[in-house]
């Protein structure tokens, strides 16, 4: 699958401004972690982009994903992407043996509450954002309340990154595409 047929069925299942960008602040991480592990990078862009499509149309686990992973294997999206958006949430029980799993997984909550940090900057842009002050809002639970710490963590240890170096590779991933993520 190309990225244009994954942004389609993006915009067409996911109305939501915010989740569609968060779609793209997980595409950009997935995309420099390709590049960076010399990994195919358009099956990396569809991975990151697709990884939430179904959460407006199936919000509650385990709907989300096991639904819209049916859903794509009727397109046709191949079976290694599928296995690693079934991965990204852990409670499928899915294992994540694969790059590709474990970045996605290792990607998705981070992007978030990177986003989140960016929003309580004084100027809401990502270009304020350092590892540093995601770590420190990482200990305050009522932060992003909604984000998992401990699949941040976990993400990176799966990795083989350190905590610090895996947000700010996100963070200056992220930059770069700040324009179309709102950031």
């Amino acid at each position: 699958m190309k990225r244009e047929e994954a942004l389609e069925i993006l915009f067409e299942c996911t109305k939501s401004e915010a989740l569609r960008k968060h779609a793209l602040a997980v595409e950009a991480c997935m995309i420099a972690y390709a590049e960076k592990f010399g990994e195919d990078v358009e099956e990396w862009s569809v991975t990151g982009i697709l990884h939430d499509f179904d959460y407006e149309m199936y919000p509650n686990a385990p709907d989300h994903p096991l639904k819209g992973n049916e859903i794509l294997k009727g397109k046709g999206v191949d079976e290694k992407i599928l296995n690693a958006i079934l991965g990204h949430a852990s409670y499928t029980n899915v294992p994540r043996d694969t790059i590709l799993a474990k970045t996605l997984f290792a990607c998705d909550e981070l992007a978030g509450f990177i986003t989140a940090v960016a929003y309580v900057r004084p100027n809401k842009t990502i270009d304020e954002v350092e590892a540093k002050s995601v770590l420190k809002k990482m200990k305050d639970k009522a932060f992003a309340r909604n984000v998992s710490r401990e699949d941040i963590i976990k993400g990176a240890e799966e990795l083989g990154i350190p905590l610090d170096e895996h947000i700010q590779f996100c963070i200056d991933a992220m930059k770069k595409k700040k324009d179309d993520l709102g950031l």
